[in-house]
């Protein structure tokens, strides 16, 4: 006899759902049963991972809190209450410390941390609510050391750590868990962005740049957006509700 898809009924909420990680959390929480909507500034990619899935495609910048309350009642009109939130949108840019803009930070922070903070005001009351309320950050190794020319990057990913910790901390005896996921580097078309960068700025050729930032990863290979997917989602399941306050690195290795 089938049993029933574990998520089945949950709606879950993916900001940066149309490409890289957040396509890859999209199909494993859709394989687990739970309803999708997706988030994004690019409507294109999201209707067609959205079309995969069954799921909503919804317009959304992250950094525009009243675009994000718009965007979430949505969510919501189409697909129920939140019960899962998975908070995967972000950006990286690189520069030596000395020639780093306050208008970068701002731009780093605004989208990886500031963005973060309004995404999980927005839903907080719904998965309070949620028999088994799921918040998971997508962060990265860069929360957990120092990253030479990327000083914003990795403030911002401290900074979303921190979150994750004290939102953990705080509702640990309510039904709502808080986690993170750290990746290395993966392979999706943010590392594609920042072999161009690094291209550009040491005028290696995109062949050698591409090889020094996968060398970076300790199994010389980028991690796989799906293998994530599938934290992501397992993190989601009712039967993870003692993971809580988690920072589980994805990196080959790196970190051990």
């Amino acid at each position: 006899m089938a049993t029933e898809s574990p998520l089945a009924g949950r709606h879950a909420l993916i900001t940066g759902g149309g490409t890289g990680i957040g396509a890859a959390a999209a199909s494993q929480l859709n394989g687990a049963g739970a309803r999708l909507s997706l988030l994004g500034r690019r409507l294109e990619p999201l209707q067609a991972v959205a079309e995969s899935y069954g799921g909503s495609a919804i317009q959304c910048d992250v950094t525009d809190s009243g675009r994000i309350a718009a965007a979430f009642d949505e969510a919501r009109a189409a697909n129920g209450p939140i019960d899962l939130l998975i908070v995967n949108a972000g950006i990286a840019e690189s520069a030596p410390f000395h020639k780093m803009t306050r208008e970068s930070w701002d731009r780093i922070i605004a989208t990886n941390l500031t963005a973060a903070f309004e995404c999980s005001r927005a839903a907080i009351g719904d998965l309070l609510k949620s028999d088994n309320g799921r918040l998971v950050f997508v962060a990265s190794v860069a929360s957990l050391r120092g990253v030479p020319y990327a000083s914003h990057y990795a403030a911002s990913k401290h900074g979303l750590l921190g979150l994750m910790r004290s939102l953990a901390a705080e509702y640990a005896k309510t039904n709502l868990t808080v986690n993170a996921v750290c990746p290395g580097y993966v392979d999706t078309p943010m590392t594609d962005q920042s072999v161009a960068r690094v291209s550009e700025i040491t005028g290696r050729s995109e062949g050698d740049a591409r090889t020094a930032i996968t060398s970076m990863n300790a199994s010389g290979r980028l991690v796989d957006p799906e293998a994530i997917g599938n934290i992501i989602a397992m993190l989601c399941l009712p039967v993870s509700r003692d993971i809580n306050g988690a920072a589980i690195t994805i990196d080959g290795g790196t970190s051990a």
